[in-house]
Protein backbone atom coordinates (compact mmCIF):
# COMPACT_ATOMS: atom_id res chain seq x y z
CA UNK A 1 0.00 0.00 0.00
CA UNK A 2 1.27 3.48 -0.66
CA UNK A 3 0.51 6.49 0.73
CA UNK A 4 -2.78 8.80 -0.25
CA UNK A 5 -5.05 11.52 0.23
CA UNK A 6 -8.49 11.52 1.12
CA UNK A 7 -10.10 14.71 0.52
CA UNK A 8 -12.59 16.00 1.96
CA UNK A 9 -14.64 19.38 1.79
CA UNK A 10 -16.57 21.97 4.22
CA UNK A 11 -20.01 23.73 3.91
CA UNK A 12 -20.21 27.38 5.06
CA UNK A 13 -23.42 29.25 6.23
CA UNK A 14 -24.34 31.96 8.34
CA UNK A 15 -24.32 30.03 11.51
CA UNK A 16 -20.43 28.60 10.67
CA UNK A 17 -18.53 26.29 8.54
CA UNK A 18 -18.72 22.16 9.17
CA UNK A 19 -15.65 20.38 7.52
CA UNK A 20 -15.80 16.97 6.94
CA UNK A 21 -13.72 14.10 4.89
CA UNK A 22 -16.71 11.84 4.28
CA UNK A 23 -14.86 9.25 2.78
CA UNK A 24 -12.47 8.45 5.95
CA UNK A 25 -13.26 5.71 7.64
CA UNK A 26 -12.81 4.82 11.27
CA UNK A 27 -13.00 1.41 11.06
CA UNK A 28 -9.45 0.72 12.15
CA UNK A 29 -9.36 3.10 14.29
CA UNK A 30 -8.02 1.99 17.63
CA UNK A 31 -6.46 6.16 19.30
CA UNK A 32 -6.01 9.08 18.74
CA UNK A 33 -3.32 11.73 19.48
CA UNK A 34 -2.91 15.56 18.72
CA UNK A 35 0.37 17.02 18.08
CA UNK A 36 1.78 20.87 18.84
CA UNK A 37 5.26 21.18 17.84
CA UNK A 38 7.24 24.16 19.44
CA UNK A 39 8.15 27.09 17.94
CA UNK A 40 11.58 26.37 18.95
CA UNK A 41 11.71 22.74 17.53
CA UNK A 42 9.08 22.81 14.78
CA UNK A 43 10.10 19.51 13.44
CA UNK A 44 9.11 15.87 15.37
CA UNK A 45 11.41 13.37 13.35
CA UNK A 46 11.70 10.10 12.50
CA UNK A 47 9.13 7.57 13.91
CA UNK A 48 8.71 4.19 11.63
CA UNK A 49 6.05 1.60 11.97
CA UNK A 50 6.05 -1.67 10.61
CA UNK A 51 2.47 -2.49 11.76
CA UNK A 52 0.44 0.64 12.51
CA UNK A 53 -1.04 2.66 9.84
CA UNK A 54 -0.89 6.58 10.31
CA UNK A 55 -3.83 9.28 9.48
CA UNK A 56 -3.12 12.81 9.55
CA UNK A 57 -5.73 15.82 9.86
CA UNK A 58 -4.15 19.17 10.80
CA UNK A 59 -7.02 21.13 13.09
CA UNK A 60 -5.40 24.43 13.17
CA UNK A 61 -2.59 25.86 10.76
CA UNK A 62 -0.56 23.86 8.36
CA UNK A 63 2.28 20.97 8.60
CA UNK A 64 4.59 19.45 6.27
CA UNK A 65 4.52 15.59 6.78
CA UNK A 66 7.59 14.02 5.46
CA UNK A 67 7.89 10.34 4.68
CA UNK A 68 9.98 7.48 3.77
CA UNK A 69 9.40 4.25 3.03
CA UNK A 70 11.39 1.51 5.94
CA UNK A 71 14.04 -0.99 3.44
CA UNK A 72 15.43 -2.47 6.45
CA UNK A 73 14.02 -1.83 9.77
CA UNK A 74 17.31 -2.22 11.65
CA UNK A 75 19.96 -0.52 9.33
CA UNK A 76 17.58 1.24 6.73
CA UNK A 77 19.41 3.23 4.11
CA UNK A 78 20.21 6.81 4.41
CA UNK A 79 19.39 7.22 0.16
CA UNK A 80 15.71 6.96 0.98
CA UNK A 81 13.41 9.34 -1.21
CA UNK A 82 11.79 11.63 1.61
CA UNK A 83 8.06 12.25 0.12
CA UNK A 84 6.75 15.30 1.55
CA UNK A 85 2.83 16.67 1.95
CA UNK A 86 1.77 19.75 3.32
CA UNK A 87 -1.68 19.92 4.89
CA UNK A 88 -2.96 23.19 6.46
CA UNK A 89 -6.53 23.74 8.32
CA UNK A 90 -7.65 25.42 4.97
CA UNK A 91 -7.97 21.94 3.63
CA UNK A 92 -10.12 18.95 4.49
CA UNK A 93 -8.20 16.65 3.71
CA UNK A 94 -6.45 13.12 5.63
CA UNK A 95 -2.65 12.24 4.69
CA UNK A 96 -2.92 8.06 5.00
CA UNK A 97 0.57 6.66 5.37
CA UNK A 98 0.65 2.77 5.91
CA UNK A 99 2.12 0.36 7.82
CA UNK A 100 5.53 0.37 6.58
CA UNK A 101 6.78 3.94 6.87
CA UNK A 102 8.81 6.29 8.88
CA UNK A 103 7.50 9.64 9.26
CA UNK A 104 8.43 13.25 10.34
CA UNK A 105 5.81 16.02 10.91
CA UNK A 106 6.87 19.90 10.22
CA UNK A 107 4.73 22.72 11.93
CA UNK A 108 4.42 25.65 9.47
CA UNK A 109 3.71 28.02 11.77
CA UNK A 110 3.15 28.69 15.53
CA UNK A 111 0.04 27.02 17.20
CA UNK A 112 -0.34 24.31 14.59
CA UNK A 113 -2.32 21.46 15.74
CA UNK A 114 -2.04 18.18 14.03
CA UNK A 115 -4.24 14.76 14.83
CA UNK A 116 -3.06 11.45 13.93
CA UNK A 117 -5.41 8.37 14.33
CA UNK A 118 -3.54 5.41 14.78
CA UNK A 119 -4.77 1.45 13.69
CA UNK A 120 -2.74 -0.25 16.46
CA UNK A 121 -3.57 -0.77 19.45
CA UNK A 122 -1.86 1.09 22.46
CA UNK A 123 -1.09 -2.91 24.02
CA UNK A 124 1.10 -3.44 20.69
CA UNK A 125 2.79 -0.66 19.79
CA UNK A 126 6.16 -2.21 21.87
CA UNK A 127 6.79 -4.11 18.95
CA UNK A 128 5.91 -1.51 15.90
CA UNK A 129 7.64 1.45 17.23
CA UNK A 130 11.00 2.21 15.80
CA UNK A 131 12.80 5.83 16.81
CA UNK A 132 15.60 7.17 14.41
CA UNK A 133 17.51 10.27 15.27
CA UNK A 134 16.06 13.31 14.23
CA UNK A 135 18.76 13.71 11.75
CA UNK A 136 18.75 10.30 10.17
CA UNK A 137 17.16 11.42 7.03
CA UNK A 138 18.01 15.29 5.96
CA UNK A 139 14.82 17.65 5.46
CA UNK A 140 14.92 20.59 3.89
CA UNK A 141 18.56 19.18 2.22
Amino acid sequence: MIPKIINGGSFSDHRGTISFVNDFSFKDIERFYIISNSDENPIRAWQGHKLDAKNFYCLNGSFKIHFVQIDNWDSPSKNLIIKTVIISANDSKILHIPAGYANAVESLESNSKLISFSTLPLSSIEDDDVRYASDYWKINA
